[in-house]
């Protein structure tokens, strides 16, 4: 099959996973996975990401695609947004979650503070913590809205329960995998292969390490066009593509130990430039760094970008230098413990940049 093919060429799996209900798109998430490692990357896309979309003929929201096209046309929009093929898809509607949410015994989700909203037509009662939400639980968790929520808020909620959908499928793989159960189990997502592939794939994708896993989102400018706020994706899309590229290079890199844990940066401005710093941190938080500080360097005529490693990890920098084409990395003498508590021991990579940085590039 597929699944088997892929699997063969030692390939990573892509999958693209789809929440709807009856006129909208809850959630797209296209997972990367790769079964060597058992590691994956996930990318969350926005339903307001916008674009001219040719199957369309219109500037639109890409889940209008969806809606309008249905699913292998908005793949083939999402893969020229990714810049990557995508094989595989699953669709779930939601009350189709929900009764698979209460197969699973319930999904794992933290909450972090509890839900109480009162609304013409309904009431959302969720408690904090980490709790195991049943089916109906899960509908209320998908559909209540805060008042000071933002996109992103919502968007985080629907990758966790995407990620506890997977966790629960992990825990449970004996039950949803097994023969007499698996028939029933099918019937509840649509994933367009034969019986054999659909386990093939979904055994494969129980195997993600949840816990380790950063979903990924597109960042862009919102924009009013024709009453629609669209999301545009930075420079023109090309940082989404590159972010894309770099998690497949990370998941396949030979060794393990490269992303077992989310990397801390401080960016320096070197230039006379404005706001350099503070882009550029964007555009790294937007591929899984986490940026602590954006400071000026202690002057504004650097020539040469740099990368400072404090943590004498060249696979990491290298990566971190691969991203924005920067071949100056200055290895830093690892503290000593009496150091003190030096701001350089809470971040991992120091990038000072120079007049040779163009926002996105280091130029030559």
């Amino acid at each position: 099959g597929k699944v088997e093919e892929v699997l063969k060429n030692d390939q990573l799996i892509k999958t693209l996973f789809v929440l709807y209900d009856d006129d909208r798109v809850i959630s797209t998430d296209v997972i990367l996975y790769y079964p060597v490692t058992e590691r994956a990357a996930m990318f969350d896309i926005p339903g307001r990401t916008g674009a001219i979309y040719s199957s369309l003929g219109r500037v639109d929201r890409i889940d209008s695609v969806y809606l309008e096209k249905g699913i292998s046309v908005y793949k083939q929009e999402i893969e020229k947004l990714l810049d990557t093929t995508i094989p595989f898809s699953i669709e779930i509607s939601l009350d189709e979650f929900s009764q698979l949410t209460d197969l699973l015994g319930g999904l794992r989700i933290f909450i972090p503070s509890p839900v109480d909203i009162k609304t013409d037509d309904e009431y959302y009662l969720l408690p904090s913590g980490s709790v195991t939400l049943d089916g109906d639980k899960i509908k209320t968790y998908i559909n209540y809205r805060e008042e000071e929520e933002t996109e992103s808020d919502i968007q985080d909620r629907m990758q966790n329960t995407v990620l506890g959908f997977l966790h629960a499928i992990n825990e449970k793989r004996e039950i949803v995998l097994g023969n007499k159960t698996f028939d029933y189990f099918s019937k509840l997502l649509k994933i367009d292969m034969d019986k054999e592939g659909q386990k093939r794939l979904l055994s494969e994708l129980s195997n993600i390490d949840s816990e380790r896993l950063a979903p990924q989102t597109i960042t862009g400018s919102v924009r009013d066009v024709d009453g629609k706020q669209l999301l545009f994706p930075y420079y023109d899309g090309q940082l989404i593509k590159d972010a894309c590229k770099q998690s497949m290079s990370a998941l396949v890199a030979s060794t393990s130990m490269v992303y077992d844990r989310t990397y801390v940066l401080e960016i320096q401005n070197g230039t006379t430039v404005q706001g350099l710093a503070k882009n550029t941190s964007a555009l790294l938080q937007s591929i899984g760094y986490d940026v602590l500080t954006t400071t000026n360097a202690d002057s504004n005529d650097y020539e040469k970008t740099m990368i400072i490693d404090h943590i004498n990890n060249p696979q990491v920098a290298s990566s971190l230098a691969d991203f924005i084409m920067c071949d100056n990395i200055i290895v830093d003498e690892v503290q000593s413990e009496d150091a003190g508590l030096d701001a350089n021991l809470l971040v991992d990579f120091t990038i000072i940049l120079g007049k040779d940085f163009d926002g996105r590039y280091v130029r030559k």
